[in-house]
């Protein structure tokens, strides 16, 4: 499949350029809005199912995903829907991503975590950690879109639809045009 998820974007009107606080605390003059994709069943559709043909591309066949909430949650469901597997979430309790819901894994399961977009990959390692108590073989991490242009280290190989390196910056060090700009927060690591 011959898929461009930054042509998606775009089409959507979810690559956003101003002053953005993204989840992570770093600011950015582009937002990648995921949401006005996944609201949208024929995008998430098309882009989940590329992510799942990569991943079986590198993989092989998976028995479950495995994705952060919220972020995760769509991208996680519509990628295990083409993979043909289970797909769970991760939420947190007490601020520490855990499985609940009665979700579990049976031994030796062969799983991929799904995000959304990576930029720092800190809730996807936060969702691998709460893993560790399972016997499974965690087979790989998987996103939309990695704006770390692969320097982000999840712990496991990460599989990416796009690398879109976009600048982001630590609240003190702030470029001065970027800085003129009303600051916008449209994520949602704030949440507990």
């Amino acid at each position: 499949m011959n898929y461009d998820v930054i042509k998606e974007f775009k089409d959507a009107g979810a690559l956003l350029e101003g002053h953005f606080i993204l989840s992570s605390g770093l600011h950015s003059p582009v937002f990648l809005q995921k949401n006005w994709v996944m609201m949208q069943p024929e995008r998430a559709e098309r882009a989940c199912k590329a992510l799942a043909e990569r991943i079986l591309e590198k993989c092989g066949k998976v028995d479950a995903v495995i994705s952060p909430a919220v972020g995760g949650i769509i991208p996680g469901y519509e990628t295990a829907r083409h993979l043909g597997c289970r797909a769970m979430f991760t939420e947190r309790e007490g601020g520490v991503f855990k499985l609940r819901r009665g979700f579990g894994f049976r031994k030796g399961e062969r799983v991929v975590m799904v995000e959304d977009i990576v930029t720092t990959g800190l809730s996807s390692r936060e969702c691998i950690a709460s893993l560790k108590e399972y016997d499974i073989d965690l087979v790989a991490g998987a996103c939309l879109i990695d704006r770390s242009g692969g320097k982000a280290d999840i712990g496991i190989p990460l599989i990416a639809l796009a690398e879109y390196i976009v600048p982001a910056y630590a609240p003190d060090d702030i470029p001065p045009e970027l800085a003129k700009i009303e600051a916008v927060k449209p994520g949602s690591r704030g949440l507990s």
